[in-house]
């Protein structure tokens, strides 16, 4: 007797700091030659993401950058294209969204690991007909042929309890708050933290701009929900109050 064949299949990875697990859902997924140098391409991705990015290596880029010892024309062309995106992110959220002042210096950290998620999802293009769902530490991007992937916003005061269980197809969820590390967000117009937010999730078309706005909006805090729908018309937002 042989075992069924498997319609769905995961991986999971410790890298950028975080736990990353990445599912599969599909016919063949047991046995398409596809499939693992395809996950395999996806995780060397965010290595290498994680070798520029990294904010705690002493030999990443970013670090070089926080020292002022990289000039640009040395500059890895993935961290050409982050710190532009910081720069439009800046301008898109009224610089609620500004690596350059944050403490210790520059840091992108609010952007890039949804921006290397997205690309390490795009390895996934070569399989056809898959539904994928990759999940770095709570940046999640998608897609899905058949049925949307059901995904659980964590409350802050309970990691082991749900805020709300959200239907994701194609596009990306982020969540910036208190639960993973505490109060670290902070407004970068006054250095304070002085958000009156525990979370804030937010659900759109890709997962760089909705990790974008959600660390923007909960930096800004008040009413987040109008602020993000007049700066990011298609993305949806969730967020959980302090106690007053």
């Amino acid at each position: 007797m042989t075992d069924a064949p498997r319609h769905r299949r995961s991986w999971a990875w410790p890298v950028m700091g975080t736990q990353v697990s990445l599912h599969l859902r599909g016919p063949r997924v047991d046995t398409d030659p596809a499939v693992e140098p395809a996950v395999a391409a996806v995780f060397g991705h965010l290595r290498t993401a994680d070798e520029l990015f990294s904010t705690f290596r002493p030999d990443s880029q970013v670090t070089a950058i926080r020292r002022g010892g990289l000039p640009r024309d040395r500059w890895h062309p993935w961290v050409t294209e982050v710190v532009a995106l910081c720069e439009e992110a800046r301008e898109r959220t009224d610089g609620y969204f500004d690596p350059w002042c944050l403490p210790g210096g520059f840091d992108p950290s609010g952007l890039v690991k949804g921006w290397a998620a997205e690309g390490a999802a795009a390895h996934l293009t070569r399989l056809h007909g898959y539904d994928h769902y990759l999940n770095a530490g709570g940046d999640i991007t998608a897609s899905t042929h058949t049925g949307p992937w059901r995904v659980g916003i964590e409350n802050p005061r309970d990691p082991h309890d749900f805020l709300a269980v959200v239907d994701l197809r194609t596009g990306g969820l982020a969540t910036s708050g208190t639960a993973a590390r505490g109060d670290h967000i902070v407004d970068p117009h006054t250095g304070r933290r002085t958000s009156n937010l525990l979370s804030v999730t937010v659900r759109g078309p890709t997962l760089v701009w909705a990790d974008v706005n959600a660390t923007a909006a909960f930096a800004r805090g008040g009413n987040v929900s109008r602020w993000v729908a007049t700066r990011a018309p298609g993305y949806e937002v969730a967020a959980l109050a302090r106690a007053p």
